[in-house]
């Protein structure tokens, strides 16, 4: 793939939408300059890269009919990171060919996602706005949905799930795939991602997440569902002290991912 120039917008609704939660959107937005620093406060993002990148590579080629270990699995298809950050799953998608683009609330943290792409002379996409206006634009026609869209550890910040998830079934196109990344609402879930992490590990900085905002996989399943996507897997993610790593597993009482489709139109 060509090298070109990474590039940062704002849309016409740009920063936060009905979906984002303001002082989330600002939480993350102050934390903007040390999204690419691997010891630093997002250090758990860093370390959940490489299972989550597996996952997002692994479920997209088998779902376009690709192989994954080849060298460019994703080539050619036009992916959606929602709520990307500084673009640290961003990156490495377009290294495995997507054409990707990054949207987030927080406009000072797709600059520094914009300028880190340029850098690595990364062609992707970023403006800072929220799914449900770039929704809107697909829907007037001033673009086209994506084979696949991706948001990790996005929907237990949003202010409201729901519209969030009809949002991103917008951007889905038919017969194309969502993957999502998030936390499990179980007493496991609040011992460990929330009163260890955040008070006892100090992982994350106090207040990075609101329990009562987690989302089981049942109640994921249905919102996809009210929204034309079906939810085909749930895979837990655990930690390993031994290894300081995360991998899949069947225990999604913490950290889960999912593979969700849209069906293709009739004749399609």
């Amino acid at each position: 793939m060509a090298a070109r120039r990474a590039t940062a917008t704002e849309g016409p609704h740009a920063g936060p939408g009905p979906t984002a939660d303001a002082a989330e959107v600002a939480r993350f937005a102050d934390l903007a300059a040390s999204w690419w620093d691997p010891r630093g406060p997002l250090r758990p993002l860093h370390r959940l890269n490489p299972v989550r990148l597996r996952y997002v590579r692994d479920r997209l080629a088998g779902h376009f009919g690709r192989e994954a270990e080849g060298p460019a699995p994703l080539a050619g298809l036009s992916l959606l990171d929602v709520g990307c950050g500084g673009g640290l799953i961003a990156e490495p998608l377009c290294r495995l060919g997507a054409r990707v683009t990054g949207i987030d609330a927080a406009a000072a943290t797709v600059a520094v996602a914009a300028l880190h792409a340029r850098q690595a002379g990364l062609a992707i996409a970023y403006r800072a706005l929220a799914p449900e206006d770039l929704a809107a634009e697909v829907a007037a026609g001033s673009g086209a949905p994506f084979d696949a869209v991706v948001s990790l550890e996005v929907i237990e910040h949003v202010a409201e799930p729901d519209a969030f998830l009809a949002a991103l079934g917008r951007l889905v196109r038919p017969g194309g795939a969502l993957v999502l990344a998030t936390l499990n609402r179980t007493l496991k879930s609040l011992l460990l991602a929330k009163i260890g992490a955040e008070y006892v590990l100090r992982w994350l900085p106090v207040g990075t997440h609101d329990w009562r905002r987690f989302v089981t996989p049942s109640e994921l399943g249905e919102g996809l569902a009210r929204h034309g996507l079906r939810l085909r897997e749930v895979s837990g993610v655990v930690y390993s002290p031994m290894t300081d790593s995360w991998r899949l597993a069947g225990d999604a009482d913490v950290n889960y991912m999912a593979y969700a489709v849209r069906e293709a139109a009739p004749g399609g």
